[in-house]
């Protein structure tokens, strides 16, 4: 579905969040806590910005990018080509309920503002564990409805004025008019947690960011 606004995605993007989406992926590969090395799967890539974000913080980290959207992920090869990560971050197209990989394959997991589109939430999640290798690490970072409060007021108006109106404009298109509706749809933060648990995931840590406009959601394999 985001073929067609694939070459202004990160544009979109950086408006819509006002920039912050950039330091939630930072906050999101250091929750991981990966080893210098590390062999990282992150699914719905899109254009690559969390696998560059990986591979910039993590020495000698390799990541493989998944994604439906052909052009989106051939937006992520010329932005990795650009940033001399050829060699690091290779891109594959997939879907997330059916993973071309084998079993323990990496050794983390990652999916940012992805996990929301995915029509089986519940297939993803185990495919994600299988490829995971025991004690390795998956990372979430999701859009939700913002929390109570002024701020959160104010963060709510953005949600679900601002940013269907501004990213349908600048898009030509009703992509960003369908995120508030799906952003509205997606589980509250601790029932999408026991989703993940259900999947046999540990889940360490649900954090939720800026006012609750989004949520990180940090879990392990514990194997067997």
């Amino acid at each position: 579905m985001f073929d067609g606004i694939a070459e202004r995605y990160d544009l979109l993007n950086r408006i819509i969040s006002l920039g912050i989406d950039n330091s939630w992926r930072r906050r999101t590969v250091r929750a991981l806590a990966l080893d210098e090395g590390a062999r990282v799967l992150d699914v719905a890539s899109g254009t690559g910005d969390l696998a560059i974000e990986i591979t910039k913080r993590i020495p000698q980290s390799t990541v493989v990018g998944l994604d439906p959207s052909e052009k989106m992920l051939a937006v992520g090869g010329r932005k990795v080509e650009k940033a001399g990560l050829g060699e690091r971050i290779q891109f594959v197209a997939g879907e997330a309920e059916h993973l071309p990989f084998e079993d323990g394959s990496f050794d983390a997991v990652t999916i940012a503002f992805g996990i929301r589109n995915v029509p089986d939430r519940p297939a993803a999640l185990r495919e994600m564990r299988r490829v995971t290798r025991p004690g390795g690490g998956l990372a979430i970072l999701e859009l939700s409805e913002p929390e109570g409060g002024a701020m959160g007021a104010l963060a709510k108006i953005h949600v679900h004025t601002v940013v269907p109106f501004v990213g349908g404009l600048l898009s030509g298109s009703s992509e960003y008019r369908y995120l508030q509706k799906s952003i509205a749809a997606f589980p509250p933060a601790d029932e999408f947690g026991r989703r993940m648990r259900e999947a046999g995931w540990q889940v360490e840590k649900i954090e939720p960011l800026t006012f609750g406009v989004a949520h990180l959601y940090v879990a392990r394999n514990p194997g067997a």
